[in-house]
């Protein structure tokens, strides 16, 4: 009976031991799953390092001839870790002449250092650093942990923001296929403005190009952004379309710089609200409407008739209201008169797209309440420009509307082009070397064959005889590995030997 006793006993007190994991297991998860894996992931840290000494210096307490290296005890050490540097105990190495021996483990965590990064992208969000230690994720008490403090979050964030701009600036402009560009200003107070360029490829895709500060929006200001732009690889030999809101100082910079090959179009938004702001209460809503339904006709010849009709009326009670329509009147119709279509046209016809990138500038930065000189006001706009550049898509109207406009300013380069060859100059334009997009697939020749027409190169059937189509109408038919086809697919059916 003493026996069975005794095994009972010993097999209740093993059953206790084997559930005493499962016991702490469960009160840890009970504290927070967070903490239950921050936990689990330092102590795997700890035996993954302990691993590593071991295979430098073998294992414990046994004697080896041939060890290279012993054990030296821990040492204090440092990792990043939720946006916080937290301390970990680190087994340190030691060779036989005293040199420390690094772990790989230890090297790969110790060398990724990703605070600058999360310090950033919580500032760019709208936490303040006084409050970027409530914004992390929490740890357990027994965890120490440093850096979260508001100046340690702005030493970050600077650091990042410097970074970003220096590289953000530095970028090659050469491989981009830019059909448009936009410049508008962000004011920072009454003595600051950062000039904003925006840039439309090809295919439609926007691309924030460059910013650059100054004083006012003034020739100067303006000149020095396009000068850095055309530094990093704009071509100045090829057309483009500048939509701008309508200031003088930039329209002149574009001019100075891009001579005939630019295309002004002022922005018809801000036309409007400058006509708007020289009339009473009264005649605002009729002119406004006026003037839309002008910009919303597809002739140019129609809608500046409406324009001019409009001025006319305007003359006699109001003058300043009439000169502000006929100022810069056709540099408004220039999407209208490169016949683009209606959804891009209404895109390329007014500066929205870059007022909503200024927009998200706005809400980044405006929570900073005291701006201490422009390196500070560009890091910040630079922040809000790559914050506002991960939501970009291409434009409306893209698809089907960027080859007319890429067409049309070709044909510009064309005209521009003949006027230098009468002059004796060679233009620009050959000289610059278009970098392929694609590898282009030869296509099999096309002929169009008619009664009175004469082929300069006859198709040929298998044996070699020329031949051609029978019928009162020319037919288009391709070569395909020496046999003629017809418009329905079929073989030489249709083709007379002669």
């Amino acid at each position: 009976m003493r026996k069975v006793a005794r095994k009972a006993e010993r097999g209740q007190e093993e059953n206790s031991q084997a559930l005493l994991p499962i016991a702490a297991l469960a009160f840890t998860l009970r504290r927070g799953l967070r903490e239950f894996l921050v936990e689990s992931g330092m102590t795997v840290l700890g035996e993954l390092l302990e691993q590593e000494r071991s295979e430098l210096c073998g294992p414990r307490y046994k004697h080896q001839s041939e060890r290279s290296a012993h054990r030296a005890g821990f040492a204090s050490g440092e990792l990043a870790m939720g946006g916080r540097r937290v301390q970990v105990r680190r087994p340190r190495a030691r060779t036989e002449d005293e040199r420390e021996l690094e772990l790989p483990t230890w090297k790969q965590f110790s060398s990724e250092d990703p605070l600058n990064a999360r310090a950033l992208e919580e500032m760019v969000i709208g936490v303040s650093t006084r409050k970027y230690r409530r914004a992390l994720e929490d740890l357990p008490p027994e965890v120490k942990e440093r850096g979260t403090s508001k100046s340690a979050a702005s030493r970050r964030f600077v650091a990042a923001t410097t970074k970003q701009l220096a590289e953000w600036l530095g970028r090659d402009l050469g491989n981009l296929d830019l059909a448009a560009v936009m410049i508008d200003g962000l004011g920072f107070g009454t003595e600051r403005v950062v000039l904003i360029a925006l840039g439309i490829d090809h295919s439609g895709k926007k691309h924030v190009l460059g910013i650059h500060q100054g004083a006012t929006e003034n020739t100067a200001a303006c000149g020095a952004l396009l000068d850095d732009l055309i530094a990093r690889g704009v071509a100045t030999n090829r057309s483009k379309l500048f939509v701008v809101d309508g200031a003088k100082a930039i329209v002149k910079a574009i001019r100075d710089r891009f001579g005939e090959r630019a295309l002004i179009q002022r922005c018809q938004v801000h036309k409007k609200r400058n006509v708007r702001d020289h009339l009473p209460e009264y005649l605002r809503s009729s002119v406004s409407a006026t003037m839309s339904q002008a910009y919303q006709t597809r002739d140019v010849v129609r809608a500046t008739k409406l324009l001019e009709n409009l001025a006319r009326s305007l003359d006699a009670e109001h003058p300043s209201a009439a000169a502000s329509v006929r100022e810069g009147l056709a540099e408004t119709l220039t999407v209208t008169r490169l016949a683009l279509s209606a959804q891009l046209c209404r895109v390329l016809a007014t500066t929205n797209a870059i007022e909503n990138l200024n927009s998200t500038a706005r809400n980044v930065c405006g929570r900073v309440k005291h701006w201490r000189g422009g390196e500070m006001i560009l890091r910040w706009t630079c922040a809000a420009m790559r914050e506002a550049e991960a939501g970009f898509r291409r434009v409306q109207g893209a698809k089907g509307g960027m080859p007319f406009l890429v067409n049309a300013l070709r044909r510009n380069d064309e005209r521009i082009d003949e006027k230098l060859d009468e002059a004796g100059e060679e233009p620009p334009s050959r000289q610059f070397q278009q970098r392929p997009r694609h590898r282009q697939r030869k296509r099999p020749p096309v002929f169009r064959l008619g009664a009175q027409e004469k082929l300069r190169q006859r198709p040929t059937l298998p044996h070699g005889r020329p031949c051609s189509t029978i019928g009162p109408g020319g037919l288009n038919f391709r070569v395909r590995d020496g046999i003629g086809c017809g418009p329905s697919g079929n073989a030489a059916g249709n083709l007379l030997t002669r």
